[in-house]
This record gives structure tokens, C-alpha cells and sequence, in this order.
């Protein structure tokens, strides 16, 4: 029986035994970097247990202005001060002196430290150079004096660039075959989503000391500075936008109460994105819940901005001539127009007026000739298709800058394409019509180059972090047929016509010191508030008329008939421009 026991506690114990090995080869062999359901790194959590460190760079990525200005973050020159200086004497007079602080600020700051920091966090001091080179000649342990890597609280183009966050599931989802922290910051939105791969980190940057259980200095008060081993991590998205001309449009939406909706600004010559702000802004604590749509690249309602596809389509087809007339005092259906009654017009003052039974009579015509007209037309303007960069990029096959761009339509089904009804509510931009705000800039810069289409770039390229070029973006044609230069030139005319016109709906713009050429779009949503309809409100255009630099669009979305316009918006931003090229 007493035999038979000690067999028993001695398999028990042997059982045990196997066990707790089992458990720590699982810690210490198997599972060192994914422990537990949570994915714990048992080698990084031992590391900051017995160290205290203060991060200088997380090491990702970062996004550049086209003048090389950082967008999302910024460097500061910050004081940096370790908590083992209060179990010492310190030059704490000198370093007072130095930086402007009185001693006691100093001191009373080390005193409640638990853990390196920044004086002033979260709002630092900011040092001069000349100050941080004489803090550092001191040559202090635990002080030092270093350029810190900071979000920006306030993001411009902030849709654009997008968000980043922290999801374990994701990461491993998409980078299965890194080996990277949980804690690695992913983008979820914009181009922190599109260049995700090129921005992540290979490693922190930071201050480090090792301590005991109590933080008390472990090795002495010896201070190591940790850096990635690769020098040309992390890299640099260099961006086509322009910081300055972003903050003074993104002023400007605001200035106009603009809730929904933004602009768009292109550089032509190299058809680049210089300012793109859309609104609502970001909810940083509930993004998905507002904000983080960036309206500029989905498909919206456009209006009569549409008739310059059909203008372009009755151009070629020779339904132009100005000695045919449209009854403008009807509507498209035949019932009298009692608000928008111009009587008589031909094909080129019904443009500038923006005549709907004028261009939904045009529409009608074109169907009976092809049902596929408007549709091949708006693709040979760049409206139906994506407009922004894409092509092939190291491994990564047609690679797009921006992602979370749609795509525009005419018609959703074959019955609608011919159906002359539909056909001429589509004729002015209604029924199923839809682009973005971006195309529709990128159709005004096609227009003004002649009809020569090409790609949207918001990004020109990818720098390594010594300032070599990782990957170029060129400027690339967007593919398919386009329309020919006599037609884009023929449209040129027609937009101006819609500025110079004593009644066109562009009149607005005749004083201002860019000659302006475009034209405007007051779209039907279908939506209603209150028994008030709501409208989409559109200027596209470009200027200067003679020599083109900007294409622009200004949307105000889902507003009243009575409020909402975009004029002035639009003004402002060419005037803004006209003295910014001055040097005003």
C-alpha cells in the first residue's frame, strides 16, 4: 500500500516535472515571440522590464510636401532627462541657465519622473540649435539635448495622407511573412494604407538605460543611443502637395462653411495634386463614424458639369452649328421653364447659360446614333475610369497610389442606355451620372492640355532616408482613346464663353486677375430635409485661359438650393494663387 503510493506521488511529480519543461521550452523555445493567445513577445516584454527609454523616431515612414517639408509629424528640439538624476548631483544651474528653466521647474520635474521624458511633454519646450549644442557640451549623464519625432496635431490634407492604427489580425494578415511587433502601426486609410509596405518601420530610434527592480540605474548611468542598423530605413514619401497652398485652401473651405464637400487643386504642367481638402474633417476618436471619407475621390452626383462631355460628343458629331436654336423656355420633358426661362439659344450660349433642354435634346441625339456615345466620350475625358497613378512597382503589380479612389458612371443597365428619357437626363449630368471631384479636375486639365490625358499623382516619389530616390512615379498617360486637340480646342472656347457671357453662369469670374475658363454644375441629389431639396454645387475650371497652370474644383454637397455656392470659394483660391505666383 505505502509502496503503491510513493509510485503514485512519484508519477505525479515526474508528470509535473514534464509538464513545467514542457511550459518553459514553450517560453523560452517555441514561442518566445508569440506567446499565448495575445501573441506576446516574451524577448521584447524581458527587454522592457528591465530597461526605461524614451522613443525619439517610432521608425515609420514619413510623408514630405513636394518642397521636402514634413506633413504628418515634426522634428523638435527637445530636453530630454532621465529620472536617475535625482539620486545624483547635477549642473543643474547650467543647464537652467542654458534652456530658460528655472532650476526648481527642473528639479521638481526629475523629482516626480518614474521614466525618461521630454521637458513639457506633451507640449515640449522647443530649444534653439544653439542651445542644444551648448546643453550637450555639458556632457551630462541623463541630459541630453535631441530632436524628437512629434505628430502633428492638426494633419493637412489629412484624408488624403490617411490614418494609421494598431490591429494584430490585420498586420499578421497582410505581412505573414515579417516578423514585426503587434504593436506595429499599420495605415488604414489613404496613403498611409497605399504605401503601407514601403512605410514600415525597421526599428525605433531611442534613448535606453537599464535598471533594476527599484529603476535604479543597472550598469552604471551609461546612456545608449539605439538606432536601426539599416541607414537607409525609414524612408520618405515625398507628396506633390504643396503644405503652404494645402493650409490656405483648407482655410478657405472652412471659411465658407463648407460641411461636405472640399476642393481640388492640379498642377497641369505635371498634372500633380497640389491641395485636396475635403470635409467633414477627421473624428481622430471615432474616424469611421466621421470624416474619413475623403469626398474628393468618390463618385458624386455632378450636374451639368456633365454637358461638357456632351458638348465635346456634339462637336464631333456636328451638332454644333450655331445656327440651330434650342427652346429654352421648356424643360427637358416639354413643360414651361418658369425659373430658368432664356428663351431661344444656340448650341454655344446654351453652354454658358447651361441650357438643360438644349443638351438633354444633344443626348437624345447622340443615343440614336449610339447608345454608347455619352459613355465613350466621358471615358475619352477621364471621367469613368480611374485617374490616379498606377502601374507596377518593385513586386507589387499594379500598385496605386490611391486606393480608395472610385470610379465614375454614366448608365447601370443596357435597358437605361437606350431609353432616350434616361438618356436625356444623363445629358445634364442626372439620373445615374456620377464622377469625382478628381476626375473632374483631371478632365479640365486634360481639356487645357489639349486633350491629352493623363495619370493623377499625389506622390512623386519615395526617398531613402540619406535622400537617394527609392522609387520614381513618372508622369504616365492614362491609356484609351482621348479627344482630339480641335475638339479640346473647340471646349476651351466653350468654357470661356461661360466667364465672358453677360448671363453665362461663370460671370462671377470675369474680374479676377487669372482669366478663368470652366464651367458650373447644380446637381439634384434626390435627398430632402425639412421638405427642402438638397443639391450637389459645382465650379470646374482652369486658368490662366492662355497659358494653363491650375485646374480647380469646388463641391458643396448635399446643401440647399438657397445656400451653399461655391463662387466665392473658387474666386478666393485663384486670387490666392495670382499673388502667391507674384510673390504677394
Amino acid at each position: 500500500m505505502l509502496k503503491r503510493r510513493a509510485i503514485g506521488w512519484l508519477i505525479i511529480c515526474i508528470t509535473c516535472y514534464i509538464l513545467l519543461l514542457v511550459r518553459l521550452m514553450q517560453i523560452q523555445l517555441f514561442e518566445t515571440k508569440t506567446f499565448s493567445k495575445h501573441n506576446i513577445n516574451l524577448l521584447e516584454e524581458s527587454v522592457h522590464q528591465r530597461t526605461q527609454e524614451v522613443v525619439i523616431d517610432n521608425g515609420r515612414g514619413n510623408f514630405l510636401d513636394r518642397n521636402g517639408n514634413m506633413l504628418t509629424h515634426k522634428k523638435v528640439p527637445v530636453l530630454v532627462l532621465f529620472p536617475f538624476l535625482k539620486k545624483m548631483e547635477w549642473s543643474i544651474n547650467k543647464v537652467s541657465s542654458i534652456a530658460g528653466i528655472p532650476g526648481k521647474f527642473l528639479k521638481q520635474a526629475v523629482e516626480n519622473a518614474k521614466k525618461p521624458f521630454a521637458y513639457g511633454d506633451p507640449n515640449p519646450l522647443e530649444l534653439t540649435a544653439s542651445q542644444m549644442e551648448r546643453i550637450n557640451a555639458l556632457k551630462i549623464p541623463g541630459v541630453f539635448a535631441i530632436e524628437k519625432k512629434y505628430e502633428r496635431s492638426t494633419v493637412p490634407a489629412e484624408q488624403v495622407i490617411g490614418l494609421t492604427g494598431e490591429n494584430p489580425q490585420e498586420l499578421k494578415r497582410r505581412y505573414s511573412n515579417k516578423d514585426l511587433s503587434e504593436q506595429t502601426l499599420i495605415g488604414v486609410s489613404g496613403l498611409e494604407e497605399s504605401f503601407d509596405e514601403f512605410l514600415l518601420p525597421e526599428g525605433k530610434s531611442k534613448l535606453v538605460y537599464h535598471v533594476d527592480g527599484d529603476g535604479a540605474p543597472l550598469f552604471g548611468i551609461n546612456v545608449r543611443y539605439v538606432d536601426p542598423a539599416n541607414p537607409f530605413y525609414p524612408v520618405n514619401v515625398r507628396t506633390t502637395i504643396d503644405k503652404d497652398l494645402q493650409q490656405k485652401a483648407e482655410d478657405l473651405v472652412d471659411q465658407y462653411h463648407v460641411s461636405k464637400g472640399g476642393l481640388v487643386l492640379l498642377n497641369i504642367e505635371d498634372n500633380s495634386v497640389l491641395a485636396s481638402a475635403s470635409r467633414p474633417k477627421i473624428n481622430k476618436n471615432n474616424p469611421y463614424n466621421g470624416g474619413i471619407t475623403n469626398e474628393m475621390v468618390k463618385q458624386q452626383i455632378m450636374g451639368s458639369v456633365f454637358k461638357t462631355v456632351v458638348a465635346a460628343a456634339a462637336i464631333d458629331y456636328s451638332l454644333d452649328s450655331s445656327s440651330r436654336l434650342f427652346d429654352c423656355s421648356k424643360k427637358i420633358n416639354g413643360d414651361p421653364e418658369l425659373k430658368y426661362n432664356y428663351g431661344m439659344l444656340n448650341f454655344t450660349d446654351s453652354f454658358a447659360r447651361s441650357c438643360n433642354r438644349t443638351f438633354g435634346e444633344l443626348a437624345k441625339d447622340l443615343q440614336k446614333m449610339d447608345p454608347h456615345l455619352l459613355e465613350k466620350y466621358a471615358a475619352k475625358l477621364s471621367l469613368t475610369g480611374p485617374v490616379g497613378w498606377q502601374g507596377n512597382v518593385y513586386h507589387t503589380s499594379d500598385f496605386k497610389q490611391i486606393a480608395d479612389e472610385e470610379i465614375g458612371r454614366i448608365f447601370l443597365t443596357d435597358d437605361a442606355r437606350k431609353d432616350p428619357n434616361y438618356a436625356g437626363m444623363s445629358g445634364i449630368g442626372q439620373h445615374e451620372v456620377r464622377a469625382t471631384p478628381l476626375a473632374v479636375a483631371n478632365m479640365m486639365a486634360a481639356i487645357a492640355r489639349g486633350g491629352k490625358k493623363e495619370m493623377v499623382r499625389v506622390a512623386s516619389k519615395i526617398e531613402y532616408k540619406n535622400g537617394t530616390t527609392m522609387v520614381n512615379f513618372p508622369e504616365e498617360e492614362i491609356k484609351g482613346d482621348s479627344i482630339s486637340p480641335y475638339t479640346a480646342m473647340k471646349l476651351q472656347k466653350l468654357l470661356r464663353e461661360v466667364v465672358l457671357n453677360p448671363n453665362g453662369t461663370g460671370k462671377w469670374f470675369q474680374n479676377l486677375p487669372y482669366d478663368v475658363a470652366g464651367k458650373s454644375g447644380t446637381a439634384e441629389t434626390g435627398k430632402y430635409m425639412n421638405g427642402k431639396q438638397f443639391y450637389n454645387k459645382w465650379f470646374a475650371g482652369y486658368f490662366p485661359y492662355k497659358n494653363p497652370k491650375y485646374a480647380l474644383v469646388a463641391v458643396n454637397l448635399d446643401v440647399s438650393d438657397n445656400e451653399g455656392g461655391v463662387n466665392s470659394l473658387f474666386a478666393d483660391m485663384v486670387r490666392m494663387l495670382y499673388d502667391k505666383d507674384k510673390g504677394q
